[in-house]
């Protein structure tokens, strides 16, 4: 039975915490048809239909216009065989094959311990994204008052559980046209003997034991846990009843005595250009357009992760040191993004994030740079990022190889804590376009930092263009910088249960 609960309210930090810093993690994409509002040409991921293509072409030409650009070049196409197809040749794959060093600051001297990467090469490298590719959180960001709406007890799967629907009010009375309200659900075990650790999943969710809402069970979108279901083995026979299936990552959590939350990221930001004027970003803008360096949805979706941590230091029941953050896709270059600008998360699940996530910006190979750049998918950067997608402008011309930084300083800035890169195969939907080489190239290069820090990395050599790729389904797990590509396809599913053993392992759990 649902009851109405007392209110409890957390100030939150004026401006995001920037301990370690900015990933990028952008919107992993698997074939099917390209959504209503997504960019020519896009790959077949579901992408959320853009409410107002008209809204955000115009923002789109405003963000160019303040940057001096006349002409961006258009991303590829992921269906292959078309003469804009994005290429998939290794020959041509790396025409940018030195990566910015992750120890040279910008002075060009070497960082050689862990004091100097703390005090001076991390802050340059953080400095970088928030310019250049992710936005800066403006310090006037409101501050957010939680309350609890809901609580229940109910049984996920086997497991008794208690629940909470928390609400999380941004103060709009600098501009009371626009209601920011965070909207999470929390569940913890019944049976715990003591604060319990929780990972923060980005999508929708429910409380449990309420109904699905009509046309479908209601899981988060985009492969994320609540649908986080294995494949079943291959090779039944016809006929033969299917394959039993491991439990969603919720009920695998729970059964090892952690929590779980869901974070709307539409309930931050939306997805899309036209809604830059809205959300926390419009709010803080007062409904005004964004500059170049504003902050993009995947800067602002790593923020309500950190506000919903705010209220989880609150909560007695949650064990805060231990808190972690996932996501697929889209959301998958959002928690990577969270995990670096916030060194409060002591865990990360990358999950299928591809361009503007792990994948490497440099590598032509699948989604490119160009993508990002283009209508369907900017409002995820900061607008100067629309830089580096120009073909004609008052500054010349851009591309990649002049990003200042690249994905492998973006997993560089979440060590020493752990840090899990996760990925499927393009035989079940996790396409090519999403580029599994290009990450995990970028988590070889990230190694040296780890290291330099006291901490295992992936363990498998330095940074190269031509790395032996770890089979599909052989672990990588040795260290605080993990990988794992399992035989499914756009989801972390069936990587939970190596997850979750992996996270007990490295937070100390028992």
């Amino acid at each position: 039975m649902f009851k109405r609960s007392d209110r409890l309210v957390v100030k939150a930090p004026v401006a995001m915490l920037l301990g370690v810093c900015a990933a990028l993690t952008a919107h992993a994409q698997a074939p099917a048809p390209a959504a209503a509002g997504a960019p020519a040409g896009a790959p077949p991921a579901a992408r959320p239909p853009n409410p107002s293509a008209e809204l955000t072409a115009a923002d789109h030409k405003d963000m160019q216009q303040q940057l001096g650009i006349t002409k961006l070049r258009p991303g590829p196409s992921g269906t292959e065989g078309r003469p804009d197809s994005a290429n998939y040749d290794e020959a041509l794959a790396n025409p940018f094959p030195n990566l910015p060093d992750v120890l040279k600051l910008e002075n060009g001297r070497k960082v050689t311990t862990a004091k100097e990467w703390r005090e001076k090469r991390r802050p340059e490298i953080i400095e970088l994204f928030e310019r250049e590719v992710l936005g800066r959180v403006p310090k006037n960001v409101p501050k957010i008052s939680w309350s609890v709406t809901e609580t229940t007890t109910a049984k996920v799967g086997e497991h008794a559980v208690n629940a909470k629907h928390l609400q999380g009010k941004a103060d709009n009375s600098a501009y009371p046209e626009i209601d920011v309200n965070i909207d999470v659900v929390l569940v913890t075990p019944a049976n715990a003997k003591g604060p319990v650790p929780v990972m923060i999943m980005f999508g929708g969710g429910r409380m449990p034991g309420a109904p699905a809402p009509a046309g479908g069970p209601g899981g988060p979108p985009g492969g994320g846990p609540g649908a986080a279901r294995g494949p079943a083995p291959a090779g039944g026979a016809p006929g033969a009843p299917p394959a039993p299936r491991e439990p969603p990552a919720t009920e695998q959590l729970l059964a090892a005595g952690w929590g779980y939350a869901y974070l709307n990221p539409s309930s931050v930001q939306a997805d899309n250009g036209a809604g830059l004027t809205k959300g926390i970003i419009g709010l803080t803008n007062k409904g005004q357009r964004r500059k170049p360096d504003d902050w993009g949805s995947l800067r602002a979706w790593g923020w309500g992760a950190s506000r919903a941590l705010d209220y989880l230091e609150t909560d007695k029941s949650i064990d805060a040191k231990r808190v972690g953050i996932e996501g697929v896709s889209r959301y998958g270059k959002a928690a990577l993004v969270t995990m670096a600008f916030d060194e409060r998360f002591a865990v990360v699940l990358i999950g299928s994030s591809g361009e503007g996530g792990a994948k490497l910006h440099r590598r032509n190979f699948g989604e490119a740079v160009e993508n990002l750049t283009g209508s369907g998918e900017y409002h995820w950067m900061a607008g100067n990022f629309l830089k580096y997608g120009a073909a004609e402008a008052s500054f010349g011309s851009r591309n990649a190889g002049d990003i200042p930084v690249d994905s492998h300083e973006l997993l560089a800035l979440c060590a020493p804590r752990a840090t899990f890169i996760s990925y499927g195969v393009p035989e079940k939907g996790d396409a090519n376009w999403l580029d599994q080489k290009g990450s995990y190239m970028a988590a070889l290069a990230a190694g040296p930092v780890f290291r330099l820090l006291g901490v295992k990395d992936l363990g498998r050599g330095e940074y190269t263009t031509t790395p032996k790729m770890p089979a599909v389904n052989e672990s990588v797990l040795d260290g605080k910088l993990a990988w794992r590509q399992h035989d499914g396809g756009h989801t972390d599913g069936p990587n939970w249960r190596y997850f979750i053993p992996w996270a007990n392992r490295e937070l100390g759990i028992k």
